[in-house]
Order: structure tokens, then sequence, then C-alpha cells
């Protein structure tokens, strides 16, 4: 597969799947994830569109740079694998930080996407002090400071009782995370501010948020709904992670909304 240099250097690691005359639909992936979360996706999505999934910098196979880290580079990154792949227009489905740099790209870069999907995300984060306290304890510690916490957020109690495997690997993807490019990615998080962005999408838009999910409460997900013109929103019954959790129902929905 791939791997894509941005402007400043940075070596990305993409995966594309699917026909290469179809729609294309980019994903992207939550914090501590690499673009194997999107697996329970692949099959169905693949019918219909040329699907593009990347790591981010800082996580999975892509180079790991030094910070600062901020959504705009985040974004500016997702251009240039579009640019190099001679992709001009996309859909969009991003989950958690995925979500938050769609945010970016639906106000900045509007004329390269049709439609988005922001999921399980926000857009402001008011208090920064548990983010402070996970870059205190990953600095101190490693991942395995946060891990049990981490996907105790990410799956609900009864979906990691009956589907330990799953748990398992998600927790294994998260401890692989390169330290450095986690912490940068927290870094960014914690200033994150981007209410006065909504109201410039104009894009066609599914905010989905979890039932369960603490980390980007149904009302974060309200906020952004109400902020972008004209947009969707549904709950699924799931933590965080909610394309894991409730994987049928996650693509569904988005199919769905995919096809207008």
């Amino acid at each position: 597969m791939p791997m894509i240099t941005t402007d400043d250097g940075c070596k990305l690691h993409v995966r594309i799947d699917g026909r290469d005359d179809a729609p294309a639909l980019v994903l992207s992936n939550s914090l501590g994830c690499t673009l194997d979360m999107w697996e329970p996706q692949i099959a169905a999505f693949t019918t219909r569109f040329r699907v593009v999934r990347y790591d981010r910098r800082g996580h999975g196979q892509s180079d790991v740079p030094d910070g600062p880290y901020s959504m705009p580079r985040f974004g500016q990154d997702v251009i240039a694998i579009l640019d190099a792949l001679a992709i001009k227009r996309a859909h969009w489905c991003g989950l958690s930080m995925g979500g938050m740099v769609g945010q970016w790209l639906g106000a900045n870069a509007s004329e390269r996407f049709d439609r988005i999907v922001l999921s399980n995300t926000a857009c402001h984060y008011p208090d920064p002090t548990n983010w402070h306290n996970r870059i205190k304890a990953v600095t101190e510690g490693g991942l395995q400071a946060v891990a049990d916490t981490v996907i105790a957020g990410w799956l609900t109690e009864a979906f990691r009782a009956r589907e330990p495997d799953t748990t398992s690997r998600l927790k294994a993807m998260l401890l692989a995370s390169p330290v450095k490019g986690y912490l940068a990615c927290c870094e960014a998080l914690s200033t994150l501010d981007q209410r006065a962005l909504l109201p410039a999408i104009k894009r066609p838009t599914l905010v989905i948020a979890g039932r369960h999910d603490k980390a980007t409460p149904v009302e974060a997900g309200e906020v952004i709904r109400d902020g972008i013109p004209g947009a969707a929103m549904m709950v699924l019954d799931a933590a965080h992670i909610s394309n894991i959790e409730q994987s049928a129902a996650f693509t569904e929905a988005v199919l769905g909304f995919l096809k207008g």
C-alpha cells in the first residue's frame, strides 16, 4: 500500500480498497487507533466505494514527526492524500479525532467533499483537565498507564464481556501506538475549539453519537448537529467506538446516508 508524503515531509500510510472507478470514501480514525479499526465496514463499503484509509501522523505505520500537531495540519494531510491519489471529490467518514478533522475539512475544503459523516466526536473541550491528566499519565507511565481506562470508554462493559477477542485486539492497537505521536495528538485535542467552523460546513452532514459514550457524549453531537446547517443526527446503542460495538447499525446508517 502506498506511502504518501506531505508538504512537510511526513510519510502517511494509506490503504485503498474497492474499484478504482467507484466514488471515493475516506475513513479517518480515532485517537490511538490505526486504519484497521474500520475492518467491520470494509466488505460493505467496498461494494459501492473506493475506500481510502490512512494512519494519521503519529499513528500506525505513518511517520511520527515532532509536534505540535493541529487540526489544520491533519486536514492538510488529508488533502495531500487526495491530491496524490488524483481524487477530486470524496465522501468523508471520521470517528472521534476523525470527526474533528472532518469538521475542519468541511469548513475549509468543502469543494473536495460531497457528504460528511461525523461520528462520536466533539467540536470543543471547555475543560482541558482530562487531557492534561492523560498527557501526564502517558508521559510518566506510557500507554499502559491509561489503556484500561481508555478501553472502558471505547466499549461498554456488556460488549467487552461478550466480545473479549475484539476488546483485546483494540487494546493491543492502542498499546502499539507511538507514545510521541499519541501525546502530540492529545496536546492538539486539549485546545480544541471548532465551534466557529460549524456554520461554514455546507455539505450534507450526518452526526452519529453513542448513547453510552462518555468521551464525546450525545450532547456533544447535538452541539455539532445544531451548528451545521441542515445536519442530521442519529444515536446508536454504543460507547465511543460505535463502528465496532454496533457495526451493522453503523454500516447501515452510513451507507444509507451516503446514498442520499
